[in-house]
C-alpha cells in the first residue's frame, strides 16, 4: 500500500496561500491535482459539489478539511495535495471550523492509499507534529514532518456483541477512513483489535449493513442523513481525536 510521503510530493503542497471562501480553497487544492495530471477538473467540481450536497463534513477535525469524491474517470492516478492558507475560512462546520490546512485526495480506487491515510491521521492527531505542520516555512519542512506512543491502559476482552462497527462518510472514501484509522488505535491500546472489525463505508451501505453492527461513528451532518438506523449513532467531532473516539467507545461498550 501506497505511504503518506509517495502520495504527495513538494510540488503539491502550497503554503500561506489566500483563498475568500471554502469553494476557493478547495479549488487551490484541485489544481494543485491538475497540474500534476493526477485529475481534471471535472474531480475539482466534484469535490466541491460534495460538500455542497452533503455539507461540511469533511472538516474532520479542528481547523482541518479532508476534500475528496468518489474515484471516476477525471482521476487518473492516486495522489494527494496539500494548502496552508495564510488566513482561515469558514466551511459551516460547528466545532472545527475556521480551517486553515485543506488536503485534498484523488483515488483511483479505495484501497491503495489506506495506509496514507493512518500516517495522516496519526500525524494530525499528534499536538506536536500538527504544530510542526503549521509552522513549516517550506514544503520540504512539511515533507519532512510528514515522513519523520500513546500510552492507556487496555480494558478488558469485550462481552460478546456483533464484533464490527461502522466508521461512514458519504462516499466511504476519504472521512470514514480518518475515523477508521483513529478508532482501530484505540482498540489497538485497549487489546480488543483482534476482536472487532472496523469497516469504512458510505451512508447507502451503512443502512443496509447497520443492524449488522454494533454502532455507528460518524460526523452530525451523516448522522442526520442516516436517520435511525436500529444501532445507535454516535458523532464523532474530531476525526483524528483517540480521546474522542475513546470516550465515545466506552460509552457505547458501558467500559
Amino acid at each position: 500500500m501506497a505511504e503518506l510521503v509517495d502520495l504527495l510530493s513538494q510540488e503539491r503542497v502550497a503554503l500561506d496561500e489566500s483563498a475568500d471562501s471554502w469553494r476557493a480553497a478547495i479549488k487551490m487544492a484541485g489544481r494543485l491535482l491538475e497540474e500534476a495530471g493526477i485529475a481534471d477538473s471535472a474531480y475539482t467540481d466534484s469535490m466541491i459539489a460534495n460538500v455542497e450536497d452533503k455539507g461540511p463534513y469533511i472538516v474532520v477535525a479542528p481547523g482541518f478539511a479532508f476534500a475528496h469524491a468518489r474515484s471516476s474517470s477525471a482521476v487518473h492516478r492516486t495522489g494527494m495535495s496539500w494548502v496552508r492558507l495564510a488566513h482561515p475560512v469558514e466551511f459551516g462546520h460547528k466545532t472545527n471550523d475556521p480551517v486553515t490546512l485543506v488536503v485534498a485526495l484523488a483515488a483511483t480506487d479505495a484501497g491503495a492509499h489506506t495506509a496514507a491515510m493512518a500516517q495522516l491521521a496519526k500525524v494530525l492527531g499528534d499536538p506536536a507534529r500538527r504544530a510542526a505542520l503549521d509552522s513549516a516555512t517550506t514544503p520540504a519542512e512539511v515533507m519532512g514532518v510528514l515522513g519523520g506512543s500513546r500510552s492507556a491502559t487496555a480494558a478488558s476482552t469485550p462481552a460478546k456483541t456483533s464484533n464490527l462497527i461502522l466508521t461512514v462518510c458519504g462516499n466511504g472514501l476519504g472521512t470514514s477512513l480518518f475515523l477508521k484509522n483513529t478508532l482501530e488505535q484505540v482498540l489497538q491500546t485497549w487489546g480488543w483489535a483482534p476482536f472487532i472489525t472496523v469497516e469504512a463505508t458510505d451512508t447507502i451501505s451503512a443502512k443496509g449493513k447497520a443492524k449488522s453492527a454494533d454502532l455507528i461513528l460518524t460526523s452530525g451532518e451523516i448522522a442526520r442523513t442516516l436517520g435511525d438506523v436500529g444501532v445507535p449513532v454516535k458523532v464523532i467531532d474530531n476525526f483524528t481525536s483517540t480521546d474522542e473516539v475513546d470516550s465515545a467507545l466506552r460509552d457505547s461498550y458501558d467500559v
